[in-house]
């Protein structure tokens, strides 16, 4: 019995360890996470021009063990896969957003899977940090970091 209390503690503990954190109005965090539905749409669809127009004229990107890419020329090429090659999946699940003013973060995890040319698929997952901007009345990623976790 005591072994059944250990474990409901642990796991008890562990979801409220992950519960998810948006603090700000909230229709501006449901705008923000209709945003990353879409982004991930955008890549599933390899919808090129709509991923650059989720980001601001003067975002910048992180990806993992690259340089810094500046604009949406840059972030556009970045995001642009070789023919042949897709991405079958892609979810991003934000475990914190914030909303101050006009700027707003979130932070979480990420998953996909590409489907290469030979058709094998590979699978992946990393952590993300996005930092958001209002531009009008639309929220654009601004900077975007992430890599990979095993």
């Amino acid at each position: 019995m005591k072994i059944l209390y250990s474990v409901l503690l642990i796991c008890l503990s562990c979801n409220i360890s992950t519960a998810q954190t948006y603090i700000g109005d909230k229709n501006e965090i449901e705008d923000i996470l209709q945003n990353l539905e879409d982004f991930s749409r955008y890549v599933m669809s390899s919808s090129y021009q709509k991923i650059g127009n989720s980001y601001t004229d003067d975002a910048k990107i992180f990806p993992n063990n690259t340089k810094i890419l500046a604009g949406k020329p840059a972030i556009i090429n970045y995001w642009t896969l070789p023919e042949g090659v897709n991405i079958i999946h892609h979810k991003i699940m934000p475990d914190e957003i914030r909303i101050v003013d006009n700027t707003a973060y979130d932070y979480g995890y990420y998953e996909g899977v590409t489907k290469k040319i030979d058709g094998k698929e590979v699978t992946w997952k990393g952590k993300y940090v996005i930092v958001w901007k209002k531009v009008n009345t639309e929220w654009k990623i601004y900077l975007d970091i992430w890599n990979g976790v095993k």
